[in-house]
């Protein structure tokens, strides 16, 4: 690495061939070894100019190419760097990738020398995954990354003066939304590359009824670099900007490409029946319709527990305010809002006029969170509504019934069983209407919500804690909103089809479209006869008729069609997709056999799906011997705990019905001061540093009479490293309605009470039971302190070597039973005794890797919060248990009320 300390060229780039507006982007890195070990670990790092004569690899080509048949989209990413150092030096590749789409192909040539990578069964390449992580490698090729893709990343050592060659290869069926397919590529190289071009070329036989080209950082100079040639059944856009159209400003070395580059478009529809292609062997029949909509039925369910208290309650009030006025007036709708207590807006559902609209909003304003969180009785109570007013007759026959359920936890109260509560909402629904879970969050049990979601006609999305919360949950809405068809049902001939996915279907939405694919048992399309039958607005829909083959030489005659497998390696997505939605549920038989069926496909048509991973072996160098890397799938499980793993988050437990663990606060070590909150399985920390002397307020409960001040005290000569610690080594608690007051420090308890004062040594075991207050004294460790019907502290005895050079014995303060002080307890800890609404998002990477950063919304206020540990002393006084928490800065100021000098006292027993 001679010549290149702390010398880092990072190129991003990525194409995303999916229905959704997700994000690519992908990197080559070239680094010393221990700053890719961070890059990896996802510490974002920013860039620092420098100059051409510093760089020694030189990253030529860059190439994104998709290619998109019928839907179904081949993507190639290829990328080319030459090292001109005179020494070897280590480059990483890494892209992002949409998560729904499946790698098929890895390779790197070196020297002229193509290394492979190999797609084989999960457990099989288990073992070289375990010696991989014993020697210290990274095992995961695949990481989550962002709500929609994930991230590709292998390093190879280059020799010096050779090339590298990186080509990646994932296909996917792109979906479509809201009236039309969209492809999106981030681009980001950070620096200037001789040859970058994006090339996508789309192929629709049934005709393309609209293209559009856009990108965030077109600017009038960049804008005719765009070039889109569209036929009736292909189009072409490509963006190939020169290093000279690259270049930000004259002479410099910073790049105008930074942003989204996007196409979208979508398809001629001019049959009823849909358009069927058939190549090789296997046909794929697409089937959208232009209909007018159905009425729907629907009952909004809503969490309101203390877990969506803060960020979350107002984003979902804004979002259903946003609906409610987007609900058409021949719908009708209910509000449900459950948190221990089940309450609806009105008993039976509302057709949606001005006025109820209007009222329904009025309603949804009002709502706040409170107490746990009962999902099965809330559900219950919606499809209990749905299946009343059907027996009454008070929805329109031809109509769709759903519900939308948006939670952000796990059930605690009522049934908490989840198994039961699936079984309870499937007996309940019947097949008769439609369920869709919304999980805000990542406290909520996806796989939970995704299960019961599939098992009622419905399905289950996330909505992430973001700014954007309220886009999601509209989003989300605009996709059901309109449904077309019910029960739908694609028939072909059992004579002529056989391998066929999946041909029933609950609901077919306008913007959507339904795919299904097969085999023909022969070539003989005579007898191929199509038929779809539905339910309509007016009448049941049925349409048939015969299928006939495209001819793609007469549509494509100058092209040399490179893809001609595309309708197989579709139905071999798409079948493996289904089968993978089936695994989650049924017997333990149906679910082995389901997940062997999707492994043997995986592995015959080499697709990195859960089931399987793909082999990397990396060359030998002097250094080492080849090593095998595994590229892995994940599941949206796996997604998920995987967020929280890289951000130290810990989740709300589940805990035993009718129990929730009370919440604790307490202060110890230099001085910590913690806020633990089981409820949302969290934690809030921040430290106060003053000079020692100093005594602070720590509760005062006007009502009740009682007070607790603490005195600070420093070590006992500055310590080498400059820094005085502080700890609290004196504590006056009062409580003046029983006649209490109690002075503990670190040498002694001297307790008054009933005219008379006693005193307690620390080296000694022993209790004093009196008529307003009992007091336990273990040995050299803690003292507890009951206040009659009231609160329960706990002081812990922190004994430090009597001859240390520099610290002291001190105290740590721990409150118990909190919840019988009255709602005007204030102080450093008291104003926190009743919850404290706040939400975190936008997770990004701090100063350490292992501490991440993010924006805490608290009290009307935006703070830069951390990720970090404090010490729980309770289980062992000497060593303590880490508790991950968000450390707030500064002396806890926008934390906490005012400011921290608002809290010194004159004297222990002072409230003033």
């Amino acid at each position: 690495m001679s010549g290149l300390l702390g010398v880092r060229l990072l190129l991003l780039w990525g194409c995303a061939c999916l229905w959704l507006s997700s994000s690519a982007s992908g990197a080559l890195v070239i680094s010393r070894h221990n700053e890719a070990i961070r890059e990896r670990r996802g510490a974002a790092r920013s860039l620092q100019k420098r100059s051409t004569n510093e760089v020694m690899v030189e990253v030529y080509s860059v190439t994104v190419d998709c290619t998109v048949t019928s839907r179904f989209a081949h993507t190639v990413m290829t990328s080319k760097a030459f090292n001109k150092a005179n020494s070897s030096q280590e480059i990483f590749f890494e892209v992002e990738l949409p998560k729904t789409a499946f790698i098929t192909n890895f390779s790197m040539e070196i020297e002229g020398q193509v290394y492979v990578g190999e797609v084989k069964e999960k457990e099989k390449a288990k073992k070289q995954y375990e010696k991989a992580v014993s020697s210290g490698q990274t095992a995961g090729l695949v990481k989550a990354s962002g709500r929609k893709m994930e991230k590709f990343s292998v390093s190879v050592n280059i020799a010096a003066e050779s090339n590298v060659t990186f080509v990646l290869t994932y296909e996917e069926l792109l979906q479509r939304k809201l009236g039309r397919y969209e492809l999106l590529t981030r681009v980001k190289p950070k620096t200037l590359v001789q040859d970058f071009q994006i090339v996508t070329n789309i192929y629709e036989p049934q005709g393309i009824s609209y293209v559009d080209a856009h990108a965030t950082f077109l600017s009038n100079e960049l804008l005719p670099l765009v070039e889109k040639t569209v036929t009736d059944r292909k189009a072409h856009i490509s963006f190939s900007p020169t290093m000279e159209q690259q270049r930000k400003c004259p002479g410099c070395d910073g790049t105008l490409i930074d942003g989204d580059f996007i196409v979208s478009y979508d398809v001629k529809r001019e049959k009823n029946l849909g358009d069927i292609q058939i190549v090789n062997g296997y046909f794929v029949h697409f089937f959208a319709p232009e209909l007018p909509k159905l009425p729907k039925n629907v009952v909004f369910v809503i969490d309101t527990s203390t877990s969506m208290s803060g960020r979350k309650i107002v984003q979902t009030r804004d979002a259903m305010l946003a609906i409610l006025q987007q609900v058409h007036e021949d719908d009708h709708f209910a509000i449900v809002r459950f948190d221990s207590v089940i309450e609806t807006w009105k008993d039976s559902l509302t057709k949606a006029t001005k006025e109820n609209i209007t009222e329904a909003m009025d309603y949804i304003r009002r709502i706040h969170s409170r107490g746990w969180t009962n999902i099965n009785d809330a559900v219950l109570t919606a499809v209990n509504m749905l299946v009343k007013d059907r027996q009454m007759e008070r929805l329109p026959e031809r109509s769709a019934d759903m519900i939308i359920l948006l939670t952000d936890g796990m059930p605690n109260v009522g049934e908490s069983n989840i198994g039961k509560i699936q079984e309870n909402m499937h007996t309940a629904i019947g097949g008769n209407m439609s369920l869709y879970c919304l999980g805000f969050g990542n406290d909520v049990d996806y796989s939970f919500l995704d299960v019961m979601s599939r098992q009622n006609k419905g399905l289950a999305r996330r909505i992430f804690e973001a700014s954007d919360a309220v886009a999601q949950l509209q989003g989300f809405y605009d996709e059901v909103a309109s449904p077309l068809l019910l029960e739908v049902d694609m028939h072909y001939p059992d004579n002529a089809v056989d391998s066929l996915t999946t041909s029933h279907f609950s609901q077919l939405f306008n913007g959507t479209e339904i795919v299904v694919a097969g085999h023909l048992m022969d070539n003989d399309l005579d007898n191929f006869l199509v038929e779809v039958v539905g339910q309509g607005l007016e009448e049941d829909f049925r349409v048939q008729g015969q299928v006939s083959a495209a001819d793609w030489d007469v549509f494509y005659p100058d092209e040399e069609y490179i893809f001609g497998d595309f309708t197989e390696r579709l139905w071999a997505y798409l079948t493996i997709q289904q089968l993978l939605e089936k695994s989650k549920s049924g017997t333990p038989d149906e679910k082995a056999n389901t997940t062997a069926k999707a492994l043997d496909m995986s592995l015959q048509y080499s697709f990195v799906t859960p089931l399987t991973s793909m082999v990397v072996t990396k060359p030998e160098t002097e250094d080492s011997t080849s090593s095998p890397l595994i590229a892995d799938k994940l599941t949206e499980e796996q997604r998920q705990q995987a967020e929280k793993m890289a951000y130290n988050y810990i989740p709300a437990q589940s805990y035993p019905r009718h129990y929730q663990p009370a919440p604790t606060y307490f202060v110890d070590g230099d001085p910590h001061f913690m806020i633990e909150l089981p409820d949302r399985g969290d934690a809030l920390c921040f430290n106060i540093n003053d000079k020692p002397g100093t005594i602070f307020n720590l509760v005062r409960d006007s009502n009740s009479g009682i007070l607790v001040n603490g005195e600070i005290i420093g070590d006992k000569k500055t310590p080498p490293d400059g820094k005085i610690n502080t700890y609290f080594w004196r504590f006056g608690i009062v409580h003046q309605t029983l006649g209490v007051r109690l002075e503990v420090s670190t040498e002694d308890i001297s307790l008054f009470q009933d005219g008379k004062w006693v005193k307690l040594l620390w080296s000694d075991t022993a209790s004093i039971k009196g008529s307003n207050v009992d007091l336990l004294v273990t040995k050299d460790r803690s003292l507890t302190v009951t206040l009659r019907d009231s609160v329960k502290f706990v002081i812990l005895l922190h004994k430090v070597w009597k001859k240390h050079p520099y610290h002291r014995d001190y105290l740590g303060f721990y409150t118990l039973d909190s919840h019988l002080l009255s709602p005007g307890v204030h102080g450093l800890l008291g104003q926190f005794y009743h919850g404290i609404n706040y939400e975190v998002a936008d997770l990004h990477p701090g100063k350490v890797p292992e501490k991440p950063d993010a924006t805490m919304y608290v009290k009307g206020q935006e703070l830069n919060v951390t990720r970090g540990w404090q010490r729980d002393f309770r289980g062992d006084v000497k060593n303590g248990e880490n508790v991950p928490c968000w450390f707030i800065h500064n002396n806890g100021t926008g934390l906490i009320d005012g400011h921290v000098t608002d809290y010194i006292v004159s004297g222990l027993f002072k409230s003033v």
